[in-house]
């Protein structure tokens, strides 16, 4: 009996380049085919952000430190990286002369007396404390203060005992009420007793 050729199935090797077809298929057929899965983790690409145009911004000026020696030493304004010209910073301070000592400027206030105490709260700093020789105890321990307030002097009589007498340049000798303040200029003389005198002397420009 002859063997029927339809009932064999005949297995042919397939050859190199028809596997490595049908395995490009099988790749674009997952490609297209394959369903997204919405559960995996997403990644987000952030774009750099477009350049935006750098803002010039002035020059910040600075201020040099100053010194401090018995008053406020000039002091110039710079422009960071840009020569100007300067500009003087220091204040023009007053001077007061006690009895005969060396003049004192007034760029904080003068608490003068027998024995100045500075009080408990002070406005525009720590006060400068002058005593003076009173042997017949006609000043008070804190007598009287001298402040400069501006352009101006202002003389404060601090319910001193015995008063305080103040002589404008040009005027009448006045005495000041306990408490009474009175503006003064270059020139005046005040008298707090036993002898000692303050005398306002004109502003010391610098140079």
């Amino acid at each position: 009996m002859q063997p029927d050729d339809t009932d064999h199935t005949v297995i042919r090797p397939r050859s190199a380049g028809e596997r490595g077809g049908e395995r490009a298929a099988e790749r674009t057929r997952k490609r297209t085919v394959e369903p997204v899965d919405l559960d995996a983790a997403t990644v987000i690409r952030v774009r750099a952000p477009a350049a935006q145009p750098v803002s010039v911004e002035p020059p910040a000026l600075v201020e040099p430190p100053r010194g401090h020696s018995g008053g406020h030493e000039g002091g110039v304004l710079r422009r960071a990286g840009l020569p100007i010209d300067p500009v003087p910073l220091a204040v023009p301070w007053y001077r007061i002369r006690v009895n005969r000592h060396e003049p004192i400027p007034l760029d904080t206030p003068a608490l003068i007396g027998r024995k100045p105490v500075p009080p408990r709260i002070t406005v525009g700093g720590a006060p400068r404390l002058v005593r003076v020789p009173s042997p017949g105890r006609e000043v008070s321990g804190t007598h009287v203060e001298l402040r400069q307030q501006g352009a101006s002097v202002i003389v404060t009589d601090l319910r001193s005992t015995n008063g305080t007498l103040v002589w404008l340049p040009g005027t009448r000798a006045q005495k000041l009420r306990q408490g009474e303040s009175l503006v003064v200029s270059a020139g005046t003389v005040v008298d707090i007793g036993d002898g000692n005198t303050v005398e306002i002397l004109p502003i010391e420009r610098q140079v």
